[in-house]
């Protein structure tokens, strides 16, 4: 009898997935386009965040937004309202993007006049962390309600991540929540993970994380 063959499959779609990224984030340097995934839990405030990054940003960069969901318009239609380019993308029941689904959204929303285009992903801590988009840099939003332990519990995210934005300190007396330690734990995973508590209700600490993807952005668009 022949030996069985054992084929691993998931290693093989990482593989395919990282050469397409990686072409992908070729073509967005040719056309100095900072390509941002970003990624949470589903009700970290995503959608309010990238309202609030808009309004901080959209005098200085041409931005453009690709809403990622299995199903609805409803975050693209919010983000179209304030005359912002923004195309819906649906999954068809996947929980992430891949290199390839992102490079379709990216020719449909049209990068050649846009400085940044935000890529808000699928809700969720797992998948969407084991797939590279192609961005440039991948950044998280973690809400203060979710917990200061969420390093432990899903460490690749963190791991995968350049920014770590922690969302809604407006309601940090309310909760069980201690910034040292998730800073503490996060740095754990990646100590070189640029850290943003912010509340995108009141505005709080917002400039500092603008601040930031703005020198990213120009960083990538004009190298020295």
């Amino acid at each position: 009898m022949d030996p069985i063959r054992i084929i691993e499959v998931k290693e093989s779609v990482f593989a395919d997935n990282d050469r397409q990224a990686e072409a992908l984030r070729g073509q967005l340097r040719g056309e100095r386009t900072f390509l941002m995934n970003l990624m949470s839990s589903p009700g970290s405030g995503k959608t309010t965040t990238l309202l609030r990054t808009i309004e901080q940003l959209r005098d200085e960069l041409r931005i453009g937004v690709m809403e990622a969901d299995i199903d609805s318009a409803v975050d693209a239609e919010t983000i179209g309202a304030t005359g912002i380019r923004s195309v819906q993308l649906h999954t068809g029941g996947m929980c992430h993007l891949d290199a390839e689904m992102t490079r379709q959204g990216l020719a449909a929303i049209g990068t050649e006049d846009l400085d940044l285009v935000i890529l808000e992903n699928v809700g969720n801590l797992v998948c969407p962390a084991e797939f590279d988009t192609g961005a440039v840099k991948n950044v998280m939003i973690l809400s203060v309600p979710e917990g200061h332990d969420k390093p432990l519990k899903y460490p690749l995210i963190f791991t995968v991540c350049d920014a770590l934005i922690i969302n809604k300190i407006d309601v940090l007396p309310y909760f069980d929540f201690d910034m040292e330690k998730v800073v503490e734990y996060a740095r754990m995973r990646n100590p070189k993970l640029e850290i943003f508590p912010i509340s995108a209700k009141t505005g709080e600490g917002v400039s500092a994380w603008t601040d930031w993807l703005k020198q990213q952005v120009k960083a990538w668009n004009d190298p020295a």
